[in-house]
C-alpha cells in the first residue's frame, strides 16, 4: 500500500520514521512519499520536502506565510498525483489539519498519528478532527479520555519513543567508550538541550552557558539538533569550555548527571533515561502573553503533564538564569530530590507501554485499510 506522511518538526521526523518501520515490517511492499526530516530518509525514500522549509514558532508564522502556502499547495497537488491509500499527519497541526481536509475532501483516508495538543489550546479543532479524521492515534495516556468525551475513534498503543530507546540500548557501546570516542574524561556531565529551533536555541542557550562556566567541575555538553547548522550553535560557544555533539543525544542523555532542557519531546525522553532535569522555556514577550491567554494547562513539559502535577521544575520566561541556577544545584547535590524524581519518572514510564509501540500502531493502521478494501 502507499502511505503518504507528514512530519513538521524534529520529533516529528523521529516518530514518523519509527512508523515507517513499523509499516515496513507488517507491509515489506509499502510505499512512501512524506514532507519530514533526515530520520524519515533514512528509512525509504519519497521525500517531497525537508520540515525545515515550514518549520516556524507563533509570529515567524506571519513572516512567513506566503512561502508556508506555497509549501502547502506543492504538498496538494503531490498527494492528487501520488493517489496514497492512507494520508498520515504526524501532530503539527496548523499545515497538517488544513492537509487532513484537503485530503478527506478528495476521498483519501486520514489515519492522524500523534494528536495535536488541543486539549492544551484550540479545542475548537477538535470538531475538524471529529470530522475529517478516520481514526486517530495518540501517544500520551490521558489523551484517550479526553477525545473519548467527544466519541472519537481513537486509540493507544503506548508511546513510541519506548521503542527508540529500547532500541539504542541494545546498541549503545557503553559509557567508558563513549567518553573516550568523545575526549569527555572523567568529569561529570550536564546535557544540554536547547530546542530543535533556531528561536528556541537564541531564548535558552545563553542562559544555560552562563550556568556552564559557574560549574567548572562538570563537563556541559550541547547536543546539537539535526536541522540546526553547528554554525548556529558555535556564535554561543565561542569561548566556553562547552562541547557541542550531533548525533549523540540518547548516549549523552544516558551518560549525563543532569539536564537542562527546552521544553517539548526531549523533556519525555530524559524522563526515560532516567536523567534528573530543569525545564526551561522562553519566547517573545509577546507571543507569552498570547500564549499565556490561550493555553489551558497547568504544566508546559509532558513529564508533569503525565505524572498529573509537578515532578520537575518548569522555569519559564522570567528570571530564566537565576532559577535555573537554584534548580540546577538542588539536583547536583540533593540525593533525595533526585531519588524522589526518579521514582517519578519510573512511574511515567510505566503508563507509556512496552517496547513494539510503532509495530503496533502499524500493524493496526493496515488492519483498518485490509479491512475498508475487503
Amino acid at each position: 500500500m502507499k502511505y503518504f506522511l507528514i512530519a513538521g518538526e524534529a520529533s516529528g521526523d523521529l516518530h514518523a520514521s519509527n512508523l515507517m518501520k513499523g509499516l515496513l515490517k507488517a507491509d515489506p511492499q509499502a510505499e512512501f512519499c512524506f514532507m519530514g526530516g533526515d530520520l524519515m530518509q533514512e528509512v525509504a525514500e519519497g521525500m517531497v520536502m525537508h520540515y525545515r522549509e515550514t518549520s516556524y514558532m507563533f509570529l515567524d508564522v506571519l513572516f512567513h506565510l506566503r512561502k508556508i502556502f506555497r509549501n502547502m499547495r506543492l504538498i496538494k497537488r503531490k498527494i492528487i498525483e501520488w493517489k496514497p491509500d492512507v494520508l498520515i499527519p504526524v501532530d503539527y497541526p496548523g499545515f497538517n489539519l488544513r492537509i487532513t481536509r484537503f485530503a478527506s475532501e478528495h476521498g483519501i483516508r486520514v489515519f492522524y498519528y500523534i494528536s495535536p495538543k488541543v486539549w492544551a489550546w484550540k479545542q475548537r479543532r477538535v470538531k475538524a478532527l471529529k470530522k475529517y479524521v478516520n481514526r486517530l492515534f495518540t501517544i500520551l495516556p490521558f489523551e484517550t479520555e479526553f477525545f473519548g468525551r467527544f466519541n472519537m475513534e481513537v486509540e493507544y498503543f503506548g508511546n513510541p519513543l519506548v521503542d527508540q530507546v529500547a532500541t539504542f540500548r541494545e546498541q549503545f557501546e557503553g559509557e567508558v567508550e563513549w567518553r573516550l570516542k568523545h575526549g569527555f574524561g572523567d568529569l561529570p556531565l550536564v546535557a544540554l538541550l536547547a530546542g530543535s529551533r533556531i528561536k528556541e536555541i537564541e531564548t535558552t542557550l545563553p542562559s544555560m552557558l552562563t550556568l556552564a562556566g559557574e560549574h567548572p567541575a562538570y563537563q556541559f555538553v550541547v547536543a546539537g539538533a539535526p536541522s540546526i547548522d553547528s554554525s548556529i550553535y558555535q556564535q554561543y560557544l565561542e569561548g566556553t569550555n562547552v562541547k557541542l555533539i550531533y548525533k549523540e543525544t540518547y548516549a549523552l542523555l544516558t551518560c549525563a548527571e543532569a539536564g537542562l532542557v527546552n521544553s517539548g519531546t526531549a523533556t519525555l525522553e530524559a524522563a526515560l533515561f532516567e536523567l534528573p532535569q530543569v525545564v526551561l522555556y522562553r519566547t517573545s514577550k509577546l507571543a507569552y502573553s498570547i500564549a499565556k491567554r490561550l493555553i489551558k494547562i497547568k504544566f508546559i513539559s509532558l513529564v508533569n503533564l503525565i505524572y498529573g502535577k509537578k515532578l520537575v521544575e518548569e522555569v519559564v520566561q522570567k528570571d530564566i538564569t537565576d532559577r535555573t541556577r537554584k534548580e540546577l544545584n538542588r539536583i547536583l547535590t540533593d540525593d533525595g530530590y533526585r531519588e524522589e524524581m526518579l521514582d517519578g519518572y519510573r512511574v511515567i514510564k510505566s503508563e507509556l507501554g512496552e517496547a513494539g509501540v510503532s509495530q503496533r500502531i502499524g500493524e493496526r493502521m493496515i488492519e483498518l485499510l485490509k479491512a475498508e478494501f475487503e
